[in-house]
């Protein structure tokens, strides 16, 4: 496997244990990513670890601080860190098993695929990926993971099992918050109708492969034609803006499908230039 884990230890269910190594299982590789570059020598910025008193620090030499008022910060080092190790930063614990709706979706975070170390660790392995699929549940653990103590949940997939991280309970915002001002609006009848139609023939199996970026994908087009000395630029033309007059209408005409004509759009009106804000002053780290 070409993938370095992104973490390795045990998987352990009660009394059987099995080594096992964790590799992330979304890349952001085809993503477009930019440097900073002097324009003036077209070489790349580097970042240098400055400090305003002393100037520039190796970072070998520098700890880690929490700041517990303004400038006043108590400082650790490694050493300190490992005073606070847990079991969990070499062992997923499986300590509960729930049903998969009983998780709320917005707790689950990245993904990572759970595979046995080769060795002797297959076949432990093996029983508890069996005994969950034959269980029907969703295994709860936890684990450090890049320096934080998750709750996890891992699900049977084919051969081996995938893990989420789950999302501390105090990180997910109340919708309440967002949705208790939304009006109480009685929605018509026959509009809902009509709506559910339109979802009728919308109907599809889910297929991620149509899923594309068009904004990375017209940077990438842009970056070829700079490397080939075009001129032309690819656009990323916005949807058009439009102003439904009559919503009846305009379901009826989603009804119909493509063909029928468009709601009027909104006349584009010119925006005015934003107001320059005064740079920032920025304070030395």
């Amino acid at each position: 496997m070409a993938a370095r884990p992104t973490w390795q230890g045990h998987l352990k269910l009660s009394l059987v244990t099995c080594p096992v190594a964790l590799y992330t299982a979304t890349s952001s590789a085809s993503h477009v990513s930019f440097h900073l570059i002097n324009p003036e020598t077209n070489n790349r910025i580097r970042m240098v670890a400055t400090d305003p008193d002393t100037g520039p620090v190796e970072r070998s030499d520098l700890v880690k601080g929490y700041e517990v008022s303004k400038d006043e910060y108590v400082l650790f080092d490694d050493a300190d860190f490992d005073k606070v190790k847990l079991e969990s930063t070499r062992t997923i614990d499986i300590n509960q098993f729930v049903d998969e709706d009983d998780i709320d979706r917005l707790y689950w975070d990245d993904p990572f695929y759970v595979v046995p170390e080769k060795g002797v660790g297959a076949e432990a392995f093996a029983v508890i990926r069996d005994a969950m699929k034959a269980a029907g549940k969703i295994a709860i653990g936890c684990l450090v993971l890049r320096g934080r103590e998750r709750q996890i949940a891992l699900e049977v997939r084919g051969k081996g099992l995938v893990a989420y991280s789950l999302r501390p309970h105090d990180e997910v915002r109340d919708a309440g918050d967002f949705f208790d001002d939304i009006p109480a609006v009685k929605a018509d009848r026959d509009m809902v109708e009509i709506a559910t139609r339109i979802i009728g023939q919308k109907e599809a199996d889910f297929d991620p492969s149509g899923f594309k970026d068009r904004y990375d994908e017209a940077l990438k087009e842009m970056i070829k034609a700079k490397q080939k000395g075009g001129q032309g630029l690819v656009e990323a033309p916005e949807p058009d803006d439009t102003n439904v007059i009559d919503l009846m209408e305009a379901l009826r005409a989603s009804l119909k499908g493509p063909a029928a004509g468009k709601a009027p759009a909104k006349k584009a009106g010119t925006k005015k230039a934003a107001a320059k804000k005064p740079a920032a002053k920025t304070k030395a780290a």
